[in-house]
C-alpha cells in the first residue's frame, strides 16, 4: 500500500474515532442548553426553593456546592502537594515508596461510594461530626488525593534535572531550588491535577449522600458542622424522588452544575496558559 494512502487512511479513522467521542458531548451538552436555558432567571439563582421544590431557586444547592468544593481545595491541595514533593524530592525509590504509589494509583481506582462509606463511618460516626460540610469536605478531599497527587508528581519529575543542578552548584539548599525554581516551573502541571480533582468533586453524588447532603433544607448552612444542599444530589433528587417536577427545573439545575463546571474548567485553563509563558524549558 503506498505510504500517503495509508497515512491518509489512518488520519481517517483518527478523525472519525475523535469524532464519535466529541460529537455525542455536545449533543448532551446542547440538549441540557436547549431544555434548560428557560428556567435560568435571577430568581432561580438566588432565592429558596419552595412548593416541594417545584419553584423557587436552588441557591441553597449553588452555594453548598462551592462550601464543599472550597473545602475540598483546603484539605487536598496542602496535604497533596506537600505529599508530591516528598515522594516526587526527597524520598528515595525503595520497596516503601514504591508500595505508597501503588497505594495511590489504585486509590483513583476505587469508586465514589466506597469514599461515602468510609466518610460515614470515619467522621459521621466514629468522629462524631455528623452529617456536615466538615466531614463531605473531608471525604471528597481524601477522594481527590489520589489524582493531585499523582498528576501534581509527573509535573514535578518533568523538571528538567539541570535546574535542581544549577540550584546546588550555587550554593541553594534542597528546599530553596523546590520553592523558587521546582515549583514555579511545575505550576501548570500541578494545576491541571487540583483542577481535575476539584471538578470530579463538584461532580460527586454517593460521597455526599453519606456524609453531607439534605434532601431539602429551608435555610442556608452557617456553620462547617450544619449539613448543606449540593448541585449534584438536588438534581438527583427532583429527577427522580420529586413528583410532578417541570422538566426546565431538571435541565436548569443540570446547566448550572454544568456552567460551573466548565468555568472552573475555563478558569483553571487561563491560569495555566499565564505560567506556561512564563516556564523557561
Amino acid at each position: 500500500m503506498n505510504r500517503h494512502l495509508a497515512q491518509e487512511i489512518a488520519f481517517a479513522v483518527l478523525t472519525l474515532m475523535a469524532m464519535m467521542v466529541v460529537i455525542p458531548v455536545f449533543w448532551v451538552i446542547w440538549i441540557i442548553v436547549a431544555k434548560g436555558s428557560s428556567a435560568i432567571s435571577w430568581t432561580f439563582l438566588t432565592q429558596m426553593p419552595h412548593d416541594g421544590m417545584t419553584a423557587g431557586g436552588i441557591l441553597p444547592a449553588i452555594l453548598g456546592t462551592f462550601l464543599l468544593t472550597a473545602g475540598t481545595a483546603l484539605v487536598a491541595i496542602p496535604i497533596g502537594i506537600g505529599g508530591t514533593i516528598y515522594l516526587a524530592e526527597y524520598a528515595r525509590d525503595t520497596w516503601l515508596t514504591r508500595c505508597i504509589r501503588l497505594a495511590i494509583v489504585n486509590l483513583a481506582g476505587i469508586p465514589s461510594i466506597v469514599y461515602g462509606l468510609f466518610g460515614l463511618g470515619l467522621f459521621v460516626l466514629f468522629m462524631k461530626m455528623g452529617t456536615s460540610i466538615m466531614a463531605g469536605a473531608l471525604t471528597l478531599g481524601i477522594m481527590t488525593l489520589p489524582v493531585v497527587i499523582s498528576t501534581a508528581e509527573e509535573a514535578l519529575r518533568a523538571v528538567p534535572t539541570e535546574f535542581r543542578t544549577v540550584n546546588a552548584s550555587l550554593g541553594g539548599t534542597r528546599w530553596q531550588g523546590i520553592r523558587m525554581i521546582v515549583l514555579p516551573q511545575a505550576l501548570p502541571g500541578i494545576i491541571t491535577g487540583v483542577i481535575l480533582g476539584l471538578l470530579r468533586a463538584a461532580g460527586e453524588t454517593a460521597p455526599i449522600l453519606f456524609t453531607v447532603a439534605a434532601f431539602f433544607l429551608p435555610v442556608l448552612p452557617r456553620s462547617p458542622f450544619d449539613q448543606t444542599m449540593a448541585l449534584p444530589y438536588h438534581l438527583y433528587v427532583i429527577s427522580t424522588q420529586v413528583p410532578g417536577m417541570p422538566e426546565e427545573i431538571q435541565y436548569g439545575t443540570a446547566l448550572v452544575l454544568l456552567g460551573i463546571v466548565l468555568s472552573m474548567n475555563v478558569f483553571a485553563s487561563v491560569i495555566r496558559s499565564y505560567y506556561r509563558r512564563k516556564r523557561q524549558w
